[in-house]
């Protein structure tokens, strides 16, 4: 096979097999042995063989500027000091999908009555462009912390960020309100109103949705946090408000549900709330409230006048999906790495940072 240059493609070596190598080769001649799969070249007298590896058999330990031919992305690349960089131009750029779901909030605290349910991470999934060589960076939020008397802590952000890349930011989930009087804070889905008088907490759009109101009628109930999927559900007369609804995702390869909102608590006689599809954590009526589920962005549920210590809200996750031709298994911060089909799941779980590069 000729040498093929090819503007949008780079450049395609001169190939052959063993038996058919060129009959009467130049000093300093390059070429594809297709026998070997591998690179060679003539040095005037005879054939060697150029260095070559696959991706998952780099080099362990390379100096900058150590040179190859990458066999399973059929190109050159170079060591820069810090990661693998191609020479050819059609694979400096390939698509991968990413999920960034962030801390959910809490729980309101029961402050005397009852608090609403903690508002769900913020959800967002997508396609992007990863450039070979490039650091990309993965910082997981943490949820925010239970309650006794107070607004519930809100979630953290989860942030997923590199050169080139515009910067991935899922907002954490608000915190649920308190008392009478005490609103539901804003975030990635908004934290639901305690006990009348407060309102709920808005989400972000694109991300979440709206907490819920809480009643004052009856027995007093707060208002569910909102989730990835709907808004919280306000509370009754008898009911606490339900968590709003999660969103599923299969980046990693099967249907997974992450950022439900946490349910409303109840007065003495009433009813909790319970956890937006089973990912935010149930409000508290006789029984604790519980904590949003973690690495799933939950919302925590809220506290009641007997069980006066809110859910905390679950911590969040980053997944990032590649083709596994091009996946360069240089990473930090001790991800999961398992395979689906065609592709390398990257998932950080870990409050924290980690990095992967492309």
């Amino acid at each position: 096979m000729p040498i093929v240059l090819d503007p949008i493609g780079g450049i395609t070596q001169a190939s052959w097999t063993t038996a058919g190598r060129p009959a009467a080769p130049t000093a300093g001649q390059v070429g594809f042995n297709t026998s070997l799969n591998a690179l060679e070249q003539y040095n005037g007298s005879g054939w060697n063989t150029i260095a070559s590896w696959s991706t998952a058999n780099r080099p362990v330990a390379p100096v900058s500027g150590y040179q190859g031919y990458n066999t399973t992305l059929l190109a050159f690349e170079f060591y820069n000091g810090t990661s693998w960089v191609g020479f050819n131009s059609n694979i400096v750029n390939y698509t991968a999908s990413y999920l960034v779901v962030a801390g959910g909030g809490a729980g309101g605290g029961a402050g005397g009555y009852v608090g609403g349910g903690g508002g769900a991470g913020g959800y967002l999934t997508g396609t992007t462009t990863l450039t070979v060589g490039t650091v990309y960076t993965a910082t997981v939020g943490g949820g925010g912390a239970g309650a006794t008397t107070a607004l519930g802590a809100s979630g953290s952000n989860s942030v997923l960020s590199g050169s080139g890349l515009t910067t991935i930011t899922s907002i954490g989930g608000g915190g649920g309100g308190a008392t009478s009087g005490t609103n539901g804070a804003n975030g990635g889905s908004g934290g639901g109103a305690g006990y009348s008088g407060g309102t709920f907490g808005t989400g972000t759009p694109g991300q979440g949705n709206n907490g819920a109101d809480g009643s004052g009628l009856l027995y007093g109930t707060g208002g569910g946090g909102g989730g990835a999927g709907s808004a919280g559900v306000a509370g009754g007369n008898i009911l606490g408000g339900n968590g709003g609804t999660g969103s599923a995702s299969s980046i990693s390869g099967s249907s997974v549900t992450y950022a439900g909102g946490g349910g409303g608590a109840a007065g003495a006689g009433g009813t909790k709330g319970n956890g937006g599809s089973s990912v935010g954590g149930d409000g508290a009526d006789t029984v604790n409230a519980t904590a949003g589920q973690t690495n799933k962005g939950g919302g925590g549920g809220g506290a009641s006048a007997t069980n006066i210590t809110s859910g905390s809200g679950g911590s969040g996750v980053i997944i990032i999906s590649v083709p596994t031709t091009y996946y360069s298994n240089t990473i930090t911060g001790s991800p999961t790495v398992t395979t689906s089909g065609s592709n390398t799941i990257i998932t950080w779980t870990s409050v924290g940072s980690g990095t992967y590069t492309a």
